[in-house]
């Protein structure tokens, strides 16, 4: 397994904090990476729950007597929005064992799902949490593990999530990205809630695939479904919520132009993404006309992970089309104006030049395919997408 950057974040969490939960997609590693973590942890006894298995979940139904029964241990609770009402139980247990003298590392949680373990936890545990998102494979995460073997085509074509990137072949890491759509819109969004037919969310899924990049319509795609706008927006609202989709926000600064403020939608795995489009290989890929939306999904895709909770994140565009793909303001006022091209001799226009203006920009940089730093005209440099996320990675 290769060694993941979150596993760090999490043993300071547990050192520190008494619950820690870890959030992300359906087979992104969750469990595997907190099983490595605790095994670093010697400190405590460690137990493992798994609440899609009856007979762990059925363990719950006293949780008081059951939970009190790991004092100065390490509980890990796997798939934990399957038992929402546990944390109340796991509040007063928390803050029972802080007068006792033990104050930290008490559960590990593990989610795949967002907005609803984050509200149902906020409410119950606040003070007494820490989120982190485990997201799948990224660049900067593998070429610290071993540059010499990176290829960064691989990871854009199959998408991080371990069995697609790791798969012995192209044809394999097809079939399992094949699979988890399959399984994912027919058995686990339904696990988790939603009542959503898998045939049309596969259809709203596949639609959003042709969206990537851009602002969506809900209307126009309410009508293909013969649904309405709130109907798609809720629809989309749930596949942000299980990771598939990352709806990223319009810049919020003053400016006296007219500004687009519709998010603009990715689909956060590239390797779904071609999945969805039916793109099989790097060469249909190379001359399909996704292909500049699906750099610049990557790229974006990969910045936001290496980004640290310091830094606030969105795009620029005015209605007269002067535009940035990604804004980044982060630690001493600093702004960050990124344009994102495929190209390895990349140009910028005129527009770019007005929006970093508009925005107030200290930097502007373009990620290119290409691996020199060099200048660009107006104070801009060009900078491969390795050598930008070694630069801002934490900062």
């Amino acid at each position: 397994m290769i060694k993941r950057v979150l596993a760090k974040a999490i043993i300071n969490a547990l050192a520190t904090i008494p619950v820690v939960a870890i959030l992300g997609s359906r087979q992104v590693g969750k469990t595997t990476l907190a099983l490595e973590v605790a095994n670093t942890n010697r400190d405590k006894e460690v137990t493992y729950l798994d609440l899609e298995l009856d007979s762990d979940l059925s363990k719950l139904n006293e949780p008081e007597s059951y939970l009190r029964r790991f004092n100065n241990k390490l509980l890990i609770i796997d798939e934990i929005q399957r038992k929402p009402d546990l944390f109340r139980t796991l509040r007063s247990l928390v803050d029972e064992r802080k007068r006792a003298g033990e104050k930290a590392g008490q559960f590990l949680l593990l989610g795949s799902a967002s907005r609803d373990l984050i509200q149902q936890s906020s409410e119950s545990l606040a003070g007494r949490i820490r989120f982190l998102e485990l997201s799948p494979f990224s660049v900067l995460e593998l070429i610290q593990h071993d540059s010499r073997e990176f290829e960064l085509e691989r990871l854009w074509m199959r998408g991080g999530y371990p069995d697609s990137y790791l798969a012995d072949s192209d044809e394999n890491s097809w079939s399992w990205r094949s699979d988890f759509i399959a399984t994912y819109v027919e058995r686990d969004i339904p696990l988790m809630g939603p009542g959503v037919p898998a045939s049309r969310m596969k259809r709203v899924w596949s639609m959003l695939a042709h969206c990537h990049g851009h602002q969506v319509n809900m209307s126009t795609l309410g009508r293909s479904l013969e649904v309405d706008h709130k109907t798609i927006r809720s629809y989309l609202d749930i596949l942000t919520d299980f990771y598939m989709v990352r709806q990223l926000q319009p810049w919020a600064g003053n400016t006296r132009k007219r500004l687009v403020k519709s998010p603009k939608v990715y689909l956060r795995d590239s390797g779904l993404l071609h999945q969805l489009l039916n793109i099989s290989d790097f060469e249909t890929l190379l001359g399909h006309p996704v292909l500049g939306a699906s750099w610049e999904g990557f790229v974006i895709e990969n910045i936001i992970q290496g980004l640290s909770n310091k830094w606030r994140y969105s795009y620029y565009r005015t209605t007269a089309q002067a535009e940035l793909d990604l804004v980044l303001e982060g630690p001493g006022n600093e702004v960050l104006a990124v344009e994102i091209k495929r190209s390895i001799a990349p140009k910028v226009g005129k527009g770019f030049h007005l929006a970093c203006e508009d925005v107030g920009a200290t930097r502007k940089v373009v990620v290119y395919s290409g691996d020199e730093i060099y200048p660009l005209t107006n104070d801009t440099e060009a900078i491969g997408l390795d050598a930008f996320l070694r630069r801002y990675h934490q900062v």
